[in-house]
């Protein structure tokens, strides 16, 4: 059995806590169960916090970005937050920018990123 990654929500807000390794079903089954859950409850933002996550592969980079992207056409920003350095030197040399996702140290400044207007300036 494929293990489900939570989705939570704070306000218009749903956050995505990522704690374990992804697999490619676990992958398919959150991108589902998110544009569900933004569309059900009318989501204005999705937070993916990284924290857990020692290694980012370029699996991992492309489903950040595709998430991102679903988010995006269904009128809800999306903020990564806590991408460890390593993280983010890995994604540099795989040559993944995480395009339109925005980016925050922890779910506090995600969260206050949300809250500000969405600025071409903000994107990564």
């Amino acid at each position: 059995m494929t293990e489900r990654v939570p989705i939570l929500r704070i306000g218009e807000v749903l956050v995505v806590s990522i704690q374990f390794d992804l697999e490619d079903q676990t992958v398919l089954h959150l991108q589902e169960d998110l544009a569900e859950q933004i569309v059900a409850r009318s989501a204005r933002g999705v937070i993916i916090d990284i924290t857990a996550l020692e290694i980012v592969d370029s699996f991992v980079g492309r489903m950040l970005a595709t998430i991102a992207d679903v988010s995006r056409m269904l009128d809800a920003r999306t903020v990564v937050v806590g991408m460890r350095p390593a993280v983010a030197i890995t994604l540099v040399e795989l040559g993944l920018s995480l395009g339109g996702v925005d980016t925050a140290l922890d779910l506090e400044k995600g969260l206050a990123r949300l809250r500000r207007p969405a600025r071409s300036a903000d994107r990564v």
